[in-house]
């Protein structure tokens, strides 16, 4: 959904609210796609603050699958999303559009899909765990060791005994 909010601009006092839901099915963070699982709807209120500046008030929630950061298994996380934007359009604002040209692909037109990403992208974990004892999967064969053991052996030599070990293996040969 894009609003258009130039006459939020100009008129003292206007507000309006929408309702939208998250469209996209999947939501892509540091090279992960994640798949939406539920979206509720979201309110975004857009109202006049007074002196050519426009405030956005956001609010909903969604649900996303995010693999667990150990063993890859899918865990849905819920993002509540409330924030609060003032978009100021005064000649002596300053020109720096970085932040509202994430959602804003217009000087007047907000995309509504964009700015609930970015709120989300804001809100994304940096490590996500299915439980906090989770064991991961074994580096050789891959199994989930939340689910049992594999059998493989997963011990790790020390690298600083490895010229003792070649010593011992060259008595093994003779």
């Amino acid at each position: 959904m894009q609003i258009n909010i130039s006459e939020f601009i100009s008129t003292l006092n206007k507000s309006d609210t929408y309702e939208t839901l998250l469209q996209a099915e999947r939501f892509t963070f540091d090279g992960t796609s994640c798949p939406v699982r539920s979206s509720g709807p979201v309110k975004i209120t857009v109202m006049n603050a007074g002196e050519r500046k426009v405030q956005l008030e956001v609010c909903g929630d969604a649900t996303v699958d995010i693999p667990c950061s150990r063993c890859l298994t899918d865990v849905p996380t819920a993002f509540h999303i409330e924030a609060v934007h003032v978009l100021d359009f005064s000649k002596e604002a300053d020109l720096d559009e970085s932040d509202r040209s994430i959602y804003m692909p217009d000087e007047q037109i907000v995309d509504t899909e964009q700015l609930l990403y970015y709120e989300l992208y804001t809100r994304f974990p940096v490590k996500t765990l299915c439980r906090q004892d989770c064991k991961g999967i074994c580096p050789k064969c891959g199994k989930n060791l939340n689910d049992g053991e594999c059998g493989c052996d997963r011990t790790v030599p020390d690298p600083r005994m490895a010229a003792v070990r070649d010593i011992f293996k060259n008595f093994k040969e003779v």
